[in-house]
């Protein structure tokens, strides 16, 4: 097997394409809600500013008159600016209120979608990508990396966008005000974004290792769940813990340095805004003063007091506002880290099939051609468009003949695995492979179901390179029955169902009583209606495979690949159900990889394998004749490692 990298996403730092990219997926989809939402999110932005600015005027027009003249003269002017401040506040609420709840939708639908995308597109990965990438990290991707998006989305997204609004509205208020006031909360807030800047971006490489650790503790989390039999069994559980704490400490001080680093901005940011408003308040107070006493200072405008207090108000709020950016930059960071590998995932290169002879339903004329037919016959065969000569179509019935010749192959290019393999599999002969674990037998089935293509060689089905064929018309012309059972949430019924999905209860039935699976699935509580969870857990290894070997004659393929199948069951069930698969072999080419060698004996022909090579063929007496490592593993000389 390949080896498990552990990680689908470089340790590149984070760029902002990830993020251009998640917005583009998110506009597309919903644009119009996102409209609504900016429409929103500029009332609610600028009727915060409004509302301070009207300050201002109330001060200055109707506070300050009314002092001199009495509040009656100016009750008429006062209630009005306040209606009119209520009025612009309500709808700031109204905007501040709808937006959220949208966003809350559109956050939700974003990572259905991305869900969707990605598990697309990992339906369609080859079986190499899930033998080098441990299962736990990617159910990390559809969890915590798409829940961060989830938060970016929801409501960093919308927060951004207003605080943006309304830093820009109150600048423009600002600037109105008073130039050079404007010019010291320049400076700061340039200060404040520098600072922001600094921290921010140390703390978005920690948050992306973060995402790889947390993601490499939920893989072996998976991993020991998986083997916690065998930890138990070894008193492993000692040493489990010391390396689950290994893991856990890295996830501890990537997430305690981001965390940290993302929380120092909160404090310093918070100063810096104390700062601005006593400097503000320095020279806003000096400006009121000369104003006041009729003074001109050198270069500087006078201001009303009015103005003075609207100005440190919108100087408080523009700080805050900084400030809540700053807090988004966690979130941010988090949400860039996990895009980049939701991204990654989606766009993992598909397995490629450039196949085009298709397995067809077909019947025989009175002459014994074959031709293509809707309605299902009992024959099938495989469609061959010859396109690059005359383009005619030619038809083969799929009978279940398959050659391998000179076939080398390697998982990783500098560990070649099968050295110049050739063998023939005429219809209805059944070959089986003994070797040492690590020989290549497994290797061998992998190709002829094309799990791995081969780069010197050919395979041949029924006469036809298998390269040729498209992947899922070969596959359904061939069974699998495997050591490790899955079987899947849902009834006894709808698994053994599940090797042919049109198959009818009775066929079901069938299949079930060829494995010799029917009389334990009666005694069941619930018979064929019984449910499975957790693969089967409430059965037994054996059971569990007796319904494995009827799910793979209901679906009736001409091939049979059976990987160890009777391995995990006892000797008194093997017995049982070595007549269900003798029943199950009978006219069709099976290929069969077994160490008890008892289960071989009857075979066309035994391939021995010895380091990707084969070393012996032939019958079970003609090996023992040779007096070869056949003999010797039969009679006990050597064992099978």
């Amino acid at each position: 097997m390949p080896p498990r990298t552990g990680r689908y996403v470089s340790d590149k730092k984070i760029d902002m394409k990830s993020l251009l990219r998640l917005l583009k997926y998110v506009y597309r989809i919903y644009h119009m809600r996102l409209f609504v939402v900016l429409v929103c999110i500029i009332v609610s932005a600028v009727s915060n500013v409004i509302v301070n600015s009207y300050m201002a005027r109330l001060i200055d027009s109707v506070i300050v008159p009314g002092i001199s003249s009495g509040l009656a003269s100016v009750y008429v002017s006062l209630m009005k600016i306040i209606m009119t401040m209520a009025f612009i506040d309500v709808l700031g609420v109204l905007g501040a209120s709808i937006y959220p709840q949208i966003m809350a939708v559109v956050g939700q639908g974003t990572i259905k979608h991305l869900r969707d995308d990605m598990f697309d597109n990992m339906e369609t990965l080859p079986i190499r990508f899930f033998d080098s990438h441990t299962h736990g990290e990617i159910m990390s991707t559809y969890t915590n990396d798409v829940d961060t998006i989830r938060m970016l989305v929801g409501q960093s997204i919308p927060q951004l966008i207003q605080s943006v609004m309304s830093i820009s509205v109150m600048i423009i208020t600002m600037l109105n005000y008073s130039i050079w006031l404007s010019l010291v909360v320049a400076a700061v807030i340039y200060l404040m974004f520098t600072i922001t800047k600094k921290f921010g971006g140390k703390s978005a490489r920690y948050m992306k290792a973060q995402q790889m650790s947390l993601a490499k503790e939920e893989g072996f989390i998976e991993e020991m769940m998986e083997g916690m039999k065998v930890v138990k069994v070894f008193n492993h559980e000692e040493q489990a813990k010391i390396d689950f704490d290994r893991v856990n400490e890295q996830l501890f001080n990537d997430s305690n340095m981001a965390n940290s680093t993302a929380n120092m901005l909160m404090p310093i940011l918070g100063n810096v805004g104390n700062i601005m408003y006593v400097l503000l308040a320095i020279v806003g107070g000096l400006l009121v003063v000369a104003n006041v006493r009729n003074l001109t200072l050198t270069g500087f405008s006078p201001i009303s007091i009015g103005v003075i207090i609207s100005f440190l108000a919108l100087s408080r709020q523009l700080s805050q506002t900084v400030s809540q950016i700053s807090m988004q930059v966690s979130t941010v960071a988090m949400a860039l880290a996990g895009s980049d590998r939701v991204f990654a995932l989606i766009d993992e290169k598909s397995e490629e099939d450039e196949g085009y002879v298709m397995l067809v339903n077909a019947y025989k004329d009175e002459n014994g051609e074959i031709h293509e037919c809707e309605e299902k016959t009992g024959l099938w065969a495989w469609k061959h468009y010859h396109a690059q000569s005359d383009h005619s179509t030619t038809y083969v019935e799929l009978k279940g003949d398959i050659q391998m010749v000179d076939v080398d192959f390697a998982y990783e290019p500098d560990k070649q695995v099968l050295y110049d393999i050739s063998l023939y599999a005429h219809p209805g002969q059944k070959i089986a492979f003994v070797g040492a674990t690590g020989a290549g037998k497994t290797t061998i089935t992998n190709l002829i179901n094309r799990f791995y293509d081969i780069p010197d060689g050919k395979i041949r089905y029924d006469g036809i390179n298998i390269n040729k064929i498209k992947k899922p018309d070969l596959r359904r012309s061939l069974g699998m029955v495997l050591q490790d059972v899955n079987l899947f949430t849902g009834t006894v019924m709808d698994n053994i169902r599940y090797g042919k999905l049109d198959a009818s209860d009775e066929e079901c039935i069938a299949a079930a009583k060829l494995a010799n699976a029917d009389d334990f699935i009666r005694r069941l509580p619930d018979g064929y209606d019984t449910m499975l969870t957790g693969n089967g857990s409430q059965l037994s290894q054996g059971q569990r495979q007796l319904i494995s070997i009827a799910r793979a004659a209901v679906a009736d393929p001409p091939v049979m690949i059976l990987d160890e199948a009777t391995s995990s069951i006892d000797t008194r069930t093997e017995a049982l159900v070595q007549k269900g698969m003798d029943n199950l072999m009978k006219g069709r080419t099976v290929f069969v990889i077994a160490h008890r060698l008892s289960t071989v004996r009857n075979s066309d022909a035994i391939m021995v394998l010895d380091h990707g090579r084969i070393i012996e063929r032939g019958t079970h007496d003609q090996l023992l004749d040779m007096k070869g490592t056949y003999y010797q593993l039969y009679t006990g000389a050597f064992e099978l490692e």
